[in-house]
Order: C-alpha cells, then sequence, then structure tokens
C-alpha cells in the first residue's frame, strides 16, 4: 500500500489533461509544485499502511493507549509497570478472553500471561474411601480449595521491534500478583484459590 513520492508524482501527472499549458518535465515550475504534494500523498500513503500495522494489537504501538482505553485496561490485575510486550499480551488476552471454569480455562488463561502451572485440586478425608498414610487428612471444606502450583516465573526478556530502547529492562522477572488476581477475580465464587511458588 506505500508509494514513493516518485510514484504519487507520477499518479498526480496522470491526472492532468494533454496540453503544453501543464508541463510534463521534471525541471518545470509546475512539476516541483506536484513533487512537493506528492511528498505529501506519499507521507500520508506511509501513515496509512502503518495504521493497518496499528490495528493488530500484537504489533501496535501508537494506538496501544486507545487499545487499552477501549478495552477498559489497565484493570486492577494489571501491574503499574507493564513493558510494552506486556502491555500488548494484556490487550490481546482481554480480546481473545471467552471465560470458563474448567482447569484448562485456568492452565490457558496462565499461558496466555506467560506462566506454567499446575493444578491440584483437594478433596476430604472419607472413612471407608480414603487410606491412612496415603490422603491426606482434609476436612469436607477443602473438595472447595484449590491451589496453582507455578513451574517457573515469568520472565520478560527485552526484544528488538516489540520493546522500547530505554523504557523497557533487558531482563525483568515478576511475582504472579497479575495471576492471582485474574484467579482470584474469575475463579468460582464458592473456591478458595491459593497460588504456590515452590516450583518456581
Amino acid at each position: 500500500m506505500s508509494r514513493t513520492a516518485d510514484q504519487c508524482l507520477a499518479e498526480l501527472q496522470a491526472l492532468l489533461p494533454p496540453g503544453q499549458a501543464l508541463p510534463r518535465e521534471l525541471e518545470a515550475v509546475f512539476t516541483r509544485l506536484l513533487a512537493a504534494l506528492a511528498d505529501e500523498n506519499a507521507r500520508l500513503y506511509d501513515r496509512a499502511a502503518a495504521l493497518i500495522g496499528e490495528s493488530d494489537p500484537r504489533y501496535t504501538l501508537e494506538l496501544l493507549a486507545d487499545w487499552e482505553r477501549v478495552l477498559g485496561l489497565p484493570d486492577p490485575c494489571s501491574g503499574d509497570d507493564q513493558t510494552i510486550q506486556e502491555r500488548r499480551g494484556s490487550v490481546v488476552a482481554k480480546l481473545l478472553y471467552e471465560g470458563g471454569l474448567s482447569r484448562q480455562f485456568f492452565i490457558d488463561l496462565a499461558a496466555a500471561l506467560g506462566y506454567g502451572i499446575e493444578i491440584v485440586e483437594y478433596s476430604p478425608f472419607v472413612c471407608g474411601i480414603s487410606q491412612c498414610g496415603v490422603d491426606q487428612l482434609n476436612p469436607a471444606e477443602m473438595r472447595f480449595v484449590w491451589r496453582a502450583r507455578l513451574s517457573e516465573p515469568r520472565t520478560t526478556y527485552f526484544r528488538c521491534g516489540e520493546s522500547e530502547l530505554g523504557t523497557d529492562p533487558l531482563l525483568k522477572i515478576d511475582r504472579a500478583d497479575d495471576l492471582e488476581c485474574l484467579f482470584k477475580r474469575r475463579k468460582p465464587a464458592h473456591t478458595t484459590v491459593f497460588v504456590d511458588y515452590t516450583g518456581a
């Protein structure tokens, strides 16, 4: 979609009526006037091509603030010191969010934020079914408790073309505050969730 100034000049000259009143020679005054207009047209074509790229939230930079405004970001679960990559990831995650209550939904939600997790669900100790020395001695309320064990901490590396020089660090290692917040907001209301960092 992008065009050079020479292409734009040729387009403008093609629109002119034939005749000697409007010369097409490069050194003619009228051609130099058209060349100035062609430079601006080429700049507009470049900006239009950039707008198409900005319409994809995975690669946006200039329109990132607009994407966040439209989606209500940053929400309470987003940190204040997010990198450009993390902000883009939040936008994409919000656009792709469908919801759910399954284990796989929460595993996929964590993966979208850059975390690998394992979900552990508990069950109460039941006489006649549970075995002493094998099963944990849990009360009946434990059936409403689950734990998300992180396999590794989330790391965000500086990436050329995605990160911003002078703003984003070369490596960022985070506590999973955003994951904890999202899980607490999206978990079933009758359950309790704990995030376990022992594997990280």
